[in-house]
């Protein structure tokens, strides 16, 4: 197989300190550099890694200027790392998500483009209605302007089947099985194993964090709730003040040691996932990977991942329902059941040594 000169665009960068995006850049980039590939990866100028050479990645620091000049500041990133990779000799670029890349398509070097389309961008409901027409066109863009195209779900794959004809890989993300549980972690917390609820998400309407923590508060749950992620928002702000009042649910801000949140899920009696918008969130299978029992909102992204092994959700009526079964008496025997099973899906199919495999297989086709 021949060797690749990959560049990786469209992310904030290596070692992962943000999110999804970063987390798969990390590992992608690590497990192709292993495999004898020549990966760089680009990444902000004020990250807090500093080297031009980390495990075995080159990485290229770009002036970004998002946090003096806020969202358009991405777009000048983006611009300015497209310009400088046309300098360079590379013969792949692996494009993470549109967004603010997509504009400058025409700009880009003279290599195959693969784009990992993430997820239904224009959906999410931070976004105003003349944003939410661009994430549409800059959709567009990122499928006039790439050879070829990578769906992270099933539910991605079909859209962009039925909205622009075109077939993608899916290729999934990826997530490392955890068994190394240690209650004394959770004393961080001042919670105990079993008696806490949780979840992981950022901020935003659409992880339907509101309507969790209602369903919550409805059941009158006597067990704690912990809310992880950044809550410096507007709709963070709005969420801590809304349920101040209620002294078990617990705010906790953003946890980015990945022991400290595979304890958590570990030990919790039941993980809320309610991201509603996109592809496969990496959270998601991080939960699954850390033998946590899955309560999911009900859609297709959700679904298609955990099958029959999770309890649904739509509505409050849903979420007081479910509340009630994580106190009844024959819960315990079919959490288990449930969580064997998704601990079995990741080891058997979303290994980052399979999702490697698939990525190298696909970059590297036709070459």
């Amino acid at each position: 197989m021949k060797k690749l000169r990959l560049a990786i665009i469209g992310t904030r960068g290596i070692p992962n300190q943000y999110g999804g995006f970063e987390q798969f850049a990390e590992y992608l980039a690590i497990g192709l550099a292993e495999k004898g590939h020549d990966v760089t990866v680009y990444c902000p100028h004020n990250h807090s890694e500093q080297s031009i050479f980390w495990r075995g990645v080159h990485r290229v620091l770009i002036y970004d200027p998002e946090e003096k000049m806020g969202t358009v500041g991405q777009f000048i990133y983006d611009l300015n790392c497209i310009r400088h990779s046309r300098k360079q000799n590379f013969d792949t670029i692996l494009q993470l998500g549109y967004t603010s890349s997509s504009i400058w398509g025409p700009m880009l070097p003279k290599a195959k483009v693969f784009t990992n389309m993430d997820g239904l961008e224009w959906k999410r409901s931070k976004f105003s209605k003349p944003v939410q027409l661009f994430l549409k066109f800059a959709e567009r863009l990122a499928i006039w302007f790439s050879n070829e195209w990578i769906s992270d779900s099933i539910g991605i794959q079909q859209y962009l089947i039925k909205k622009y004809g075109k077939e993608s890989t899916y290729i999934p993300y990826g997530a490392v099985p955890f068994n190394s549980p240690d209650e004394s972690m959770l004393q961080s917390y001042q919670v105990y194993a079993n008696k806490f609820y949780m979840l992981v998400a950022r901020m935003e309407p659409e992880n339907n964090i509101e309507l969790i923590l209602d369903g919550y508060v409805a059941a009158g749950c006597p067990n704690t709730f912990i809310v992880v992620g950044k809550t410096s928002t507007e709709f963070g702000n709005y969420l801590v003040q809304k349920y101040q009042k209620y002294t078990s649910i617990k705010f906790v801000g953003g946890i980015y040691q990945l022991e400290m949140l595979n304890q958590l899920r570990y030990h919790c009696l039941a993980y809320f996932h309610g991201h509603s918008v996109g592809g496969t969130n990496p959270s998601l299978l991080e939960a699954m990977a850390s033998q946590a029992f899955i309560i999911a909102h009900n859609n297709v992204f959700n679904s298609s991942i955990l099958g029959d092994e999770a309890l649904y959700f739509n509505s409050i009526t849903d979420l007081v329902k479910v509340f009630q079964q994580t106190e009844s008496v024959d819960f315990i025997e079919y959490k288990n059941l449930y969580i064997k099973a998704n601990y079995s899906k990741i080891i058997q199919e979303y290994s980052w040594e399979k999702i490697i495999q698939s990525y190298e297989d696909l970059l590297c086709r036709g070459r």
